[in-house]
């Protein structure tokens, strides 16, 4: 029985033997051509997400699937793709991360032995076509009909400053173009500041069907690519009307983070003057109420926005939950309270690599709609290391100073990035003298605390798109202020030069394609600044 069951032993590890290296040569000498398959994938739309499917690996295989986005190619030494995101999975099927600008997929199989796959190839995000356009995310087909006030949201266009809404009765005339309906056409609108809202169809419940699409515009009301897709939109009077804020959360960066100092976006709604955002640290009692939380941490209103900055810095570590509210002219609550969000603020135990101090070009947010929770516009997303964002909207390099001690020493990083002082460039009454003494005393004040001051030029701005934008005029004598301020920071034992990327043909002011509003540089602009950051990485001591 003994020699039987040795007999039977010695069998099954020939067997496994064999399978292992049957499975070994398999994968490693190609014997089913695996190096060369290449998978064919294509996207859908579910409820705002986007899911990208492939062809599977004739063979038992999991799948690592990684973002990319391109880079400029205007900063020497970065390569062309930077990935920002890695996952893995046994299907093939993957939600992938929102990125809000053009992404990239790399789709890679993996066997016992490791990678039995060769493909090299990127496949580019079905949401970023060309010509450009939106793709709705809320769709009402016939099986699922929208109320007579639906929301329409759809995918943010990088830089659209505004967008153009048509209805119509019928499909266009043409799909894709630059101009409304010549037949079709019910209602035109432009007021639309972000990526979604709620729009009124009861002048149209008659109709069997409504259609409606929408296109991005820049500051000057100039087109970015062209109208979606005609979407129709199905309709039940019956249906119960949406009666709370959507909360914007459709089109994040990969791992999405508030800044310390947070913002909070949503889509507005029908009836709401104005909006009050209340911040907790632990859920609301009830979910989708009336009435504020009576012990709620912090509280804010603001009139006909889509956004609200909170003016404190959120260092406690813990889960910090807000929600927002309509009101009407009279501080009624609009319908009720939105749904509920979190975000996390990890606990700093050890003093962080690298920090980044400023004014709101460190704070994040461009072309004039987006605001600092839209991470597309912050430097910080671009940057090789992590890095916490201590930028404040607003600051003029003296209110960067008053707030260091507050902001930047419970931190300590060991290195700090700091940029400030454009907004002075802008005020008559600060001189240029003014903001290096401001910045002397930041940089004091970091070795004073064992901390690298790493000074960052000031990018040129533009004076007319300024007074577009903001309808502020700029000191005439900004240039001379930005060549002093600029030449004590070249002088310093550290610093990162940024001005010379930004400058138009002529070299007097910044082009007006890296900022709409000549003052933040938009998504391609706070790219530059973190891949010349990675260039000076070497600058950071550990």
């Amino acid at each position: 029985m003994r020699k039987l069951f040795i007999c039977f032993f010695s069998f099954l590890t020939i067997i496994c033997c064999f399978t292992i290296l049957c499975i070994f040569l398999t994968e490693k000498t190609d014997l089913l051509g695996l190096k060369n398959y290449r998978v064919s994938a294509s996207f859908t739309e579910e409820n705002g997400d986007t899911l990208l499917s492939w062809s599977r690996y004739p063979y038992p295989c999991f799948y690592q699937v990684d973002t990319y986005y391109k880079t400029t190619g205007l900063v020497e030494g970065e390569p062309e793709y930077h990935k920002v995101a890695s996952a893995y999975t046994m299907n093939d099927t993957y939600v992938v991360p929102p990125t809000a600008i053009p992404a990239y997929y790399r789709i890679t199989a993996y066997g016992i032995f490791g990678k039995v796959s060769d493909d090299e190839t990127l496949i580019p995000n079905g949401n970023y076509r060309e010509p450009i356009r939106p793709v709705p995310i809320t769709k009402y087909p016939a099986d699922k009909p929208a109320s007579l006030k639906p929301f329409l949201i759809w995918h943010s266009i990088p830089d659209g400053v505004l967008y153009e809404l048509e209805l119509l009765s019928g499909p266009p005339d043409t799909e894709n173009t630059q101009s409304f309906s010549t037949t079709n056409h019910l209602y035109g609108t432009r007021q639309v500041f972000t990526n979604g809202l709620q729009i009124d169809l009861t002048p149209y419940r008659n109709l069997p069907v409504v259609y409606w699409r929408v296109r991005a515009l820049n500051l000057r009301h100039e087109p970015l690519g062209v109208y979606s897709t005609a979407e129709p939109i199905y309709m039940d009077g019956h249906k119960a009307v949406p009666n709370k804020p959507v909360l914007n959360k459709f089109d994040r960066m990969p791992d999405f983070s508030q800044p310390i100092y947070p913002v909070f976006t949503w889509i507005p709604m029908l009836g709401a003057e104005r909006y009050e955002v209340e911040l907790l640290t632990k859920p609301p009692t009830q979910e989708n109420n009336t009435d504020p939380t009576p012990d709620r941490y912090w509280a804010k209103t603001v009139t006909n926005a889509f956004s609200c900055y909170d003016e404190y810095a959120r260092y406690y570590a813990g889960t910090y939950y807000w929600r927002v509210r309509g009101l009407d002219a009279n501080g009624n609550t609009v319908g009720v309270y939105s749904d509920t969000d979190s975000f996390q603020v990890p606990n700093h135990i050890t003093r962080p690599l690298v920090a980044a101090f400023g004014d709101s070009i460190t704070h994040g947010g461009g072309a004039v709609s987006f605001s600092p929770a839209s991470l597309e516009y912050s430097y910080t997303t671009y940057m090789d290391e992590p890095c916490i964002n201590l930028g404040r909207s607003g600051d003029t390099s003296t209110t960067t100073l008053a707030r260091f001690d507050r902001d930047v020493l419970p931190l300590r990083p060991k290195n700090l990035l700091i940029m400030t002082g454009s907004n002075s460039l802008r005020a008559t009454h600060i001189t240029g003298q003014m903001v290096i003494n401001d910045l002397k005393q930041i940089v004091k004040k970091c070795q004073d605390n064992d901390i690298r001051p790493i000074l960052m030029t000031l990018p040129p701005i533009n004076p007319d798109n300024i007074m577009l934008a903001f309808h502020t005029p700029t000191d005439p004598n900004w240039r001379n202020k930005l060549e002093k301020i600029n030449r004590y920071i070249r002088q310093q034992e550290y610093y990162i030069d940024l001005e010379p990327y930004f400058y138009d043909s002529t070299h007097t002011i910044m082009a007006p394609e890296w900022a709409n509003d000549g003052l933040h540089a938009d998504i391609r602009g706070k790219m530059v600044i973190g891949e010349v950051i990675n260039m000076h990485k070497d600058l950071f001591k550990n």
